[in-house]
């Protein structure tokens, strides 16, 4: 899907203003550019902008946003370029402003354990860089070796760490900010504790570039811990497997991480990883990916065995536990490769729903009799710890959920479901661009004006990726 033809926005005065502010080198019209920065990797869309400029600074982009909000002319902010919602997609036309150049790390005080960044920092390179420090910054979404930090601010990433953890919102203390009409603010301070007015911090994390671009970032960090352990489980069905999500915490266990894949997803990764040596059986229907942390290996050691233990009772079948560094490493390739493994096998669409843990299995099986209600295939995957199921959509014919009136149905049968079992339709990939339509299942009249008034509020003329999360 491509976009319909638009008013053309910005004329050839707006580009020379564009190149005097950031350099000729950083602004791009050429077709073969505007069509790369068209799409991400959300299914198979594609709007394609009129200009794309690569600031260097905030002052540099406020100067842009200053004529944008005088001219009126759309403004999309994009990071890597990642995204499964569409929030990257110039869906008005306009500009686009690449936040890549901005790939700083700025400090990392081990003193007070936080770290400050430019928002084009890769996430994983991130990690990384405080790990050598003996610290720890725990949000990991799949795309961690791609996807930006500024990226993950605006959707509120999460992964599979999520489950001990939190996500990005619980690890950001401080934001610099360019405001759409060109004003520059930080919104709190780099604290642990701020009750100073309303937290405008967490207002910006989550909000998909509506509101303003991130330009600095102020992360809290953790110590690295010392050891982890992770197993490969498999069981006969994917209810079972839901079953012992829930087990294991009623046990009183919190893993670090415990994630889902269906047998099919793993062995369609298993032909594109050859250093992916579990075992796959066609008695499988899902394995759980389980992993502990902590300084202790002695108790990361009874922990697993009793986990284990346990989970005979939901019918597990033989365990694999990851014995060395290389073999943890190559289960986590695989679970991070499934998205784009699965979506090179058709299964294009891709929703991120969310429901309370215990009410997991009841969605895996709504999601299956869909599937035969509607004849379309699905593969499931996620964090399902946190109750958070990817589900991957394969219809005949179908590419994109918002081609055909069959697919919103089915989709509209899926989130009331979600809703029905106390869930909502995003955990992390965010609303954006393609489930924008879907809003009103979840949220009422009253909660749609509230964030209209939040918007007008940032952005009165509306040029800040408009059309992303609701309709203005």
């Amino acid at each position: 899907m491509t976009n319909e033809k638009k008013v053309r926005c910005v004329g050839e005065t707006h580009v020379n203003r564009f190149r005097e502010i950031v350099g000729e080198a950083h602004v791009y019209t050429e077709e073969e550019t505007l069509n790369q920065y068209g799409h991400d990797e959300t299914e198979q869309l594609s709007y394609l902008p009129e200009i794309v400029i690569k600031p260097r600074t905030a002052v540099e982009i406020s100067e842009i946003l200053k004529i944008c909000n005088k001219e009126l002319i759309p403004v999309t902010p994009r990071g890597a370029g990642t995204g499964l919602s569409g929030g990257a997609l110039p869906y008005k036309g306009g500009v686009v402003i690449s936040t890549e150049r901005m790939n700083r790390i700025l400090q990392i005080d081990e003193q007070n354990l936080q770290v400050i960044t430019e928002p084009g920092v890769i996430t994983g390179v991130l990690q990384e860089a405080v790990k050598e420090k003996g610290l720890f910054y725990p949000p990991d979404p799949a795309s961690r070796d791609s996807c930006f930090i500024g990226g993950n601010i605006a959707e509120n990433s999460g992964g599979p760490r999520a489950l001990k953890y939190g996500v990005v919102k619980d690890y950001v203390l401080n934001l610099e900010v360019v405001l759409p009409d060109g004003s520059i603010i930080w919104t709190g301070a780099n604290v642990l504790k701020n009750a100073t007015g309303y937290n405008l911090t967490q207002l910006i994390v989550g909000s998909e570039g509506t509101l303003g671009i991130v330009t600095k970032i102020v992360l809290k960090l953790l110590s690295m811990p010392k050891y982890d352990l992770l197993m490969l489980v498999p069981f006969p069905t994917l209810e079972k497997a839901g079953e012992a999500v829930s087990a294991i915490f009623s046990a009183g266990f919190t893993p670090s991480s415990l994630e889902l894949m269906e047998e099919d997803a793993l062995r369609i990764v298993s032909k594109t990883t050859p250093d992916l040596t579990v075992p796959l059986s066609p008695e499988t229907e899902a394995q759980l990916i389980i992993e502990v942390d902590g300084n202790h290996k002695e108790i990361l050691m009874s922990e697993i065995e009793a986990i284990s233990e346990l989970l005979t009772k939901y019918d597990a079948g033989e365990i694999y536990f990851a014995e060395d560094e290389q073999q943890k490493s190559a289960l986590w390739q695989a679970r991070r490769k499934v998205a784009e493994v699965v979506k090179l096998n058709g299964f294009t669409i891709e929703e991120d729903t969310v429901v309370p843990r215990a009410a997991l299995p009841a969605l895996i099986r709504g999601v299956k009799t869909l599937g035969k209600q509607y004849n379309f295939d699905t593969v499931c995957y996620g964090h399902a710890g946190d109750g958070n199921l990817h589900i991957r959509i394969r219809k005949e014919g179908i590419k994109n959920s918002g081609a055909d009136p069959e697919m919103v149905k089915i989709l509209r049968s899926l989130f009331e479901l979600v809703k029905d079992l106390g869930g909502t339709i995003s955990a992390e990939h965010g609303i954006g661009l393609v489930q924008k339509s879907y809003m009103d299942i979840v949220m009422s009249e009253k909660h749609f004006q509230l964030m209209r008034d939040i918007k007008k509020a940032f952005d009165p003329n509306n040029i800040l990726n408009t059309g992303k999360i609701f309709d203005s």
